[in-house]
């Protein structure tokens, strides 16, 4: 009798204890989408192209599945993107690109914790507009949606029981079709840093 009492006992506890070590946060600040200097050359080499950087209110949700282990997804309002062909404005576009990420914590106790994370992008492109006077003025550019890997670098340091600062850093492997009035004319890697400081509740 005693052994299953005792048995009930460390059940409840080792339950107890994964019930407080799950738990959900939210995260919302500033994400900037840095493209890799070189974005590819289109039309077979003859226009080199380059896309801006742009910043917007970032967000990412998350679950602890234990201390050490979260899934988090990555979200933001559209970023808008300035396109220039061999150092002209050619046009701009926007995107959204949520990400899912396995993450991992180390001491996770300490006031400071690094992470790394691990997933799957997907940006979808939208809002496309040739600049008039540019390169492709009077065109119909389209730029195709991309899905691809991310990986993630990031420190969470606990400013209280239940609130962190959040800043982290991510590739994500974005390479899109280009269009011009229907025609491929090539694929543009976007291939950008993204960048993060972010204020965090945990529930």
């Amino acid at each position: 009798m005693k052994k299953s009492t005792l048995a009930v006992l460390l059940l409840a506890g080792l339950a107890a204890q994964s019930a407080t070590a799950a738990d959900w946060f939210v995260r919302g600040g500033l994400t900037n989408v840095n493209p890799d200097s070189d974005n590819g050359t289109l039309a077979g080499g003859a226009l080199d192209t380059s896309i801006g950087s742009n910043t917007q209110l970032g967000l990412t949700f998350g679950y602890h599945i234990n201390p050490n282990v979260a899934i988090e997804v990555l979200a933001a309002t559209p970023f808008s993107h300035d396109v220039s062909l061999n150092g002209a404005e050619a046009g701009s576009f926007k995107h959204l690109p949520p990400t899912v990420s396995l993450q991992y914590y180390f001491n996770t106790d300490g006031t400071v914790s690094p992470f790394i994370g691990a997933g799957l992008n997907y940006t979808w492109t939208f809002s496309e507009d040739s600049k008039t006077g540019g390169p492709i003025s009077g065109t119909d550019l389209s730029i195709g949606n991309s899905f691809g890997f991310a990986g993630q670098l990031g420190l969470r340091f606990a400013a209280s029981k239940d609130w962190d600062v959040v800043v982290d850093a991510r590739y994500i492997d974005i390479s899109a079709d280009v269009s011009v009035n229907g025609t491929n004319v090539g694929e543009a890697s976007v291939d950008p840093m993204v960048y993060s400081i972010m204020v965090g509740k945990r529930f």
